[in-house]
């Protein structure tokens, strides 16, 4: 009966787009061709009054058939999502300014949290819980705004992740309400479909944003109403929505990043998506969608079975893998900048796994969960009382998310081990520091402690930066180790003149070479004068080079700065003859053009 009377979406929606498409308001409220969508003629924007439509159709049904109860938390997110409707249609009909869309978006997330009938165990504190839920609901409303931005796609997302909170619904946490309107949802998508994504030809007509917000309030209100309302919530119930929703997440998620770094304004539309970076990538527009549509599918897969096992120990795993792989899937994205969809053959061009940083952020989460584990252990008598361990598998998730959420913005996975050096120490201690402030002050927010000691946050912050550091480093001290046993005597002993960025790099080139000794640079920079770079100390500048030459008698100077005055260089150059020292000049080129390094034969 649920399913019948939801199923009602279906044809409510595809029979009111097709009287729209035939109206005079279809002529009139049409998106034309910009920089934001790859479309070339004018397209109506009114698919969202059949998405509404059918959404309202489905809901209505069931309501009459008694297949679910009428009450104030329904009808509350009808609510939102009709205030929606309302200010997506104005602002497709008279643009709305970006703070009259967020005052409505607000608005429909006041309704929701105001008709609700059950606590939210999302977090003890209900304070923290409103604001986070309104965070969820605002935000995942402009996540699908910004994810209609290709034929298909948004709508392929929506009835994926509705289905999804539909299935969990009946089978996890039996919740009528939540099965409805997921059904509803799912089927007006369907309806839209045929309209918006038509193989060959172009799409007929757009959701606009009274169909893009529409959808993705509803989609993050399903996500309040379903798991993060159930009397236990568990990692797996807490994580449910955020799988299911993972790519609109991931796709707003590397936008803001973007469009923040190269200071343009998130609101602002672009072809810099997460769709249009797969085109960039070699995929057709269809395929793109079809690529997404299945990683959707694969996430809200595994968030079920994570539920369905109910083990936080087998879900935190799960978890780290897809973690690992979406933080790869990203690296991979990123890389294609804004450009024209050329070279559309249908083929993924590269999709590679960065094998090392996919080991760090395994051998991280190992690292992490031991140190919390240690330091629990070292406070807590024997395994502790119940609720001391409920506080522990609470916090560990906690504390993983803080660890990575801070790993990645203090570059803990931009750097090459063997390389460590005295800053990357530095951002560890920082990164761990901050990650246990941040972990413990939302814990001490949204959990009462039942005699759980806090010094185990602290222990835990020395025992992972003594973890993590160590992990950083290790390779490092085995290369240096290695060296130092591969014929000390042998060594060629070598001077640098220049400490720059070409010094640096050859300063760490040389460390992985066999019998090679650096034994100190030569820099003009008077703040640089006997500090040490990269481990290696600078013992003068340009006038000293004699004194330095006699004092290290090296084997060979490599002079990393070319471009210096010449005067400089002839005072190094002399030295070296009169002291009977190799000099080597390296020369760093990068953008070559094939005829300089391959010949003429190249042209």
């Amino acid at each position: 009966m649920n399913v019948l009377a939801a199923a009602a979406a279906f044809p409510a929606a595809a029979a009111v787009i097709w009287v729209t498409l035939r109206s005079r308001l279809a002529r009139r409220v049409v998106a034309a061709p910009t920089g934001e969508r790859w479309h070339t003629t004018l397209t109506p924007s009114l698919g969202g009054v059949g998405i509404f439509a059918g959404l309202l159709g489905g809901v209505a049904l069931a309501v009459s058939v008694h297949a679910v109860r009428s009450s104030a938390e329904l009808w509350g997110v009808v609510g939102g999502c009709a205030l929606l409707f309302a200010a997506g249609l104005a602002d497709d009909l008279f643009t709305f300014p970006p703070l009259a869309k967020l005052g409505a978006q607000f608005g429909a997330a006041a309704i929701v949290l105001a008709t609700s009938e059950k606590h939210v165990h999302l977090v003890s504190n209900q304070v923290v819980a409103t604001a986070i839920l309104l965070v969820w609901l605002v935000g995942m409303t402009n996540a699908f705004n910004l994810l209609d931005n290709m034929d298909g796609l948004a709508a392929t997302l929506a009835a994926i992740a509705a289905g999804y909170f539909a299935i969990d619904a009946a089978t996890q946490h039996p919740n009528r309400l939540v099965l409805v309107v997921g059904l509803a949802v799912a089927f007006a998508c369907v309806g839209f479909l045929p309209f918006n994504l038509r193989p060959g030809k172009p799409a007929a007509i757009f959701m606009g944003d009274s169909g893009s917000q529409v959808l993705g309030f509803a989609l993050a209100a399903l996500g309040v109403s379903s798991s993060w309302k159930a009397a236990s919530a568990t990692v797996a119930t807490l994580l449910l929505p955020i799988f299911i929703l993972a790519v609109p997440i991931l796709d707003t998620t590397l936008v803001t990043v973007v469009r923040l770094l190269e200071g343009r304004s998130i609101a602002q539309g672009g072809l810099d998506h997460t769709s249009h970076r797969l085109v960039y990538a070699g995929l057709s527009e269809k395929r793109a969608v079809i690529l997404l549509g299945v990683i959707s599918a694969a996430l809200g897969g595994t968030s079920l079975a994570y539920t369905a096992v109910d083990d936080w120990r087998v879900t935190l795993l799960g978890v780290l893998v897809t973690f690992a792989l979406l933080v790869q899937f990203a690296s991979f994205l990123a890389d294609y900048e804004k450009g024209p969809p050329a070279l559309q053959d249908g083929r993924l061009r590269r999709l590679v796994i960065h094998r090392r940083r996919f080991v760090e952020v395994l051998v991280d989460f190992a690292l992490v969960t031991a140190s919390f584990g240690i330091a629990y252990l070292l406070r807590v008598a024997g395994h502790g009382t119940v609720a001391q361990r409920h506080i522990f598998q609470v916090s560990v998730p906690v504390v993983l998310a803080a660890r990575y959420l801070c790993f990645i913005p203090f570059g803990l996975y931009r750097g090459v081990s063997r390389y460590a050096s005295a800053r990357d120490a530095a951002s560890v201690v920082a990164a761990v520091i901050t990650s246990e402030v941040l972990a413990f002050a939302f814990i001490a927010a949204t959990r009462s402690f039942d005699g759980f000691p806090r010094s185990v946050f602290v222990i835990d912050a020395f025992v992972c930066t003594f973890l993590v550091g160590g992990s950083r480093f290790w390779e490092r001290a085995i290369v240096r180790g290695l060296g130092a046993l591969h014929g000390r005597g042998e060594r060629r002993r070598t001077l640098i003149v220049g400490a720059g960025r070409s010094g640096r790099s050859l300063v760490r080139e040389l460390r992985e070479t066999p019998g090679e000794h650096v034994v100190g640079f030569i820099d003009d920079d008077p703040g640089l004068r006997r500090r040490r770079i990269q481990g290696v100390a600078v013992l003068g500048d340009s006038g000293d080079v004699e004194r330095v030459l006699q004092r290290t008698r090296p084997g060979l100077v490599f002079v990393t700065i070319p471009e210096a005055p010449r005067e400089r260089l002839d005072l190094v150059v002399g030295a070296c003859d009169r002291a009977g020292v190799n000099c080597r000049f390296v020369r760093r080129e990068t953008d070559l053009e094939p005829s300089v390094v391959l010949g003429a034969s190249a042209e």
